[in-house]
Formats: C-alpha cells, structure tokens, sequence
C-alpha cells in the first residue's frame, strides 16, 4: 500500500474549500427562504478567504493549483451566492429582467476573477484592479443583514437594490484601484500605517455596533475607491496639459 503524502498545501486548500462549501450552504439557506442565514454564511466565507491566503504565507505554499481553487471557491461564495440572496430576498418579484440584474454578480464577478488570474504574473499586490469580488459580495450580504426585516427589505432601501447591485458589479471589472489589506508585520504597518489604522478602527466599529457597521465600512471603502481613482485622473489630466 502506498504511503499518503500529505503536503504543506492541503492546509490552505483546507480553508479554501471551507470558503466554497459556505458559498454552497448560503445557497441552501436562501432557497429556503432564511436570507439572513444565507448573509451570515457570505461573510463567514469571506473570513475563510482571507485565512487561506494567510496560511498559504505561513506555510509557503502558494501554488497555481491554490490560485485556481481559489477562484472557483470565490465565484461560489462571492458570484453566485450572493447573487441568489438578492434575487430570492428582493429582485424575484422583477421576472426575467430581476434574473437578469441579479446574475450580473456573477458574471462580472466571474470576469473579475478570470481577470485577476492572467494578470497574476507580475502582478502588484498592494492594490486590486477593479473592486475584489469579496468586496461586493460582503456589501450585498451585510445590506440584507441591516435592511432585511420581516420578509421583505424595509423602505426606502429596497428602491437602493438595483443601482445597487449594477454598480457593484460594474465596479469589478472597471480599472478602479483597491488597496489590499496591510500585511499584520511591523514592515506591513510601518509600509501603511493609514491603511492599518483605518482596519483596526473599522474592527472596533464592527464589534460595538454588532456588525450592522459592515455594511457602512464597505460603502465607505466603496466611495474611496471612486474617489481617489477621479482625483489621480483629474491630476494625470492637469499635469498632460501643462
């Protein structure tokens, strides 16, 4: 009988297919009706994701087959999940063109992510081109989180869903550049002590508010983006006609 050889890599795999197999209860939940459920579990997958690539640093396991995996697990989790929510939680009531908006997670999520994959090579990981597909996926599942209240979500917010949902996705395959998430090093600090700051600050908020802030942070870190993207373009614009 051969000898079961098992790698440094299964550790991070491990929490990336706990990340796909949330994505897949998520779908359970919200085709049972139970929205709220189905958000919590977005966001827990959301956690699993950033642990992965944590571990595949400690562990120094970083492989393509990691890279792929990876990506089927976030349009899981981050594509078609939270597409579903909003769909059943809201959008089913619009018929096909409902269908339609809500899928636009997913695709452009997908394109987001094939995206991301060839560009991997020489890539510079201290910002994402586009809005990361977690990034909009946590926005859709902690807006149900907040506005979803006894079957159905409260006015005025649910006229909110449908820009809402275009413009996330539009978002994720635009040129917009998102910073990542600081190393936690003394190096990673001291690189972006605004961009740590800015994390700690947004945990504490999380916590005392129960996790009704999440949503907030992510609009917040949403219109930053936006933002600082049409000022770098307005000085790249000022300093041509010079």
């Amino acid at each position: 009988m051969r000898n079961i050889r098992v790698t440094r890599s299964v550790i991070p795999n491990l929490f990336t297919s706990m990340n796909m197999f949330s994505g897949f209860l998520s779908l359970v939940y919200a085709n049972e009706g139970k929205f709220i459920d189905a958000a919590v579990f977005i966001i827990i997958g959301s956690v699993f994701d950033a642990l992965d690539g944590i571990m595949a640093r400690l562990t120094k396991s970083s492989s393509e087959f990691g890279v792929e995996l990876d990506s089927l697990s976030d349009l899981v989790s981050f594509g078609v999940a939270p597409a579903f929510l909003i769909y059943k939680a809201h959008l089913f009531q619009y018929g096909a063109i409902g269908i339609v908006i809500s899928s636009l997670l997913m695709v452009l999520g997908g394109l987001r992510l094939a995206r991301f994959n060839v560009q991997l090579v020489g890539f510079d990981k201290s910002y994402f081109t586009g809005l990361p597909i977690p990034s909009s996926a946590i926005t859709i599942a902690s807006f149900i989180l907040v506005y979803y209240r006894d079957g159905y979500i409260i006015e005025p917010f649910s006229s909110f869903v449908i820009p809402l949902v275009i413009i996330l996705s539009l978002l994720m395959v635009s040129k917009i550049r998102y910073e990542t998430l600081p190393k936690l090093s003394a190096k990673g600090i001291k690189e972006r002590p605004y961009s740590f700051t800015f994390l700690i600050i947004s945990a504490l908020v999380v916590v005392a508010t129960k996790g009704i802030a999440i949503f907030y942070i992510f609009i917040l870190m949403i219109l930053i983006g936006i933002f600082k993207h049409l000022f770098l373009h307005l000085l790249q614009k000022k300093e041509t006609a010079k």
